[in-house]
């Protein structure tokens, strides 16, 4: 069994369905942030490995249940002790990029800035595939989620709409929103089957 399998079925375990389901599509997102930087030149040779971007988007939410809840995003390292697994320091660094109001670890690099700016923004697509008829994400547009995200405040209203905006940031990832949206929405779809969507 790989270390991914491992850590998969430690999700299985820890979180419910849906909390589980966000987890992989965050680490798809960050796969395919992670190709979109590479293709295009914009990695420097200090960011994180694409396995260490994945890692992040897979296991951020891990103490997000159960006995570490009400401290999450604090206690991943304990909820994967549960499992007798852990991560390289490098991974627990971008997971607490992810909610920098509760660890204190402000975005340094573009891994946490992906982290950071995608979390809220795979519920948001998710929410835009619930209402089509077919409920599946392969019919998603990447307008219907842009007008939503931008035009439709009340839509999916928990939705951190001024994180998944940061994209522009010139120090951060610096992308359009529309660019940064369509890498993760392609990124989702290529896993739906996965996800149940």
């Amino acid at each position: 069994m790989n270390d991914r399998n491992k850590y998969v079925d430690a999700l299985k375990k820890q979180l419910e369905p849906n909390i589980f389901n966000h987890s992989l599509a965050l680490e798809a997102c960050m796969g395919g942030l992670y190709d979109y930087f590479t293709t295009n030149n914009q990695l420097s040779n200090v960011e994180p490995s694409k396995d260490d971007w994945m890692l992040a988007g897979l296991l951020h939410d891990i103490d997000f249940s159960g006995e570490f809840k009400p401290t999450h995003p604090q206690k991943t390292l304990e909820a994967l002790a549960k499992y007798d697994l852990t991560i390289p320091e490098i991974v627990h660094n971008i997971i607490k990029a992810h909610a920098p109001d509760l660890t204190g670890r402000k975005p340094q690099n573009k891994a946490e800035w992906s982290i950071f700016c995608a979390d809220s923004l795979t519920g948001l697509i998710m929410a835009v595939a619930f209402v089509y008829p077919s409920r599946k994400l392969a019919d998603v547009k990447l307008s219907s989620v842009i007008k939503r995200l931008l035009k439709e405040p009340k839509f999916a209203a928990g939705t951190r709409r001024e994180e998944i905006k940061m994209c522009v940031n010139p120090e951060g990832l610096n992308l359009p929103v529309e660019k940064f949206v369509e890498i993760c929405l392609n990124s989702m779809k290529a896993i739906a089957e996965e996800i149940g969507l």
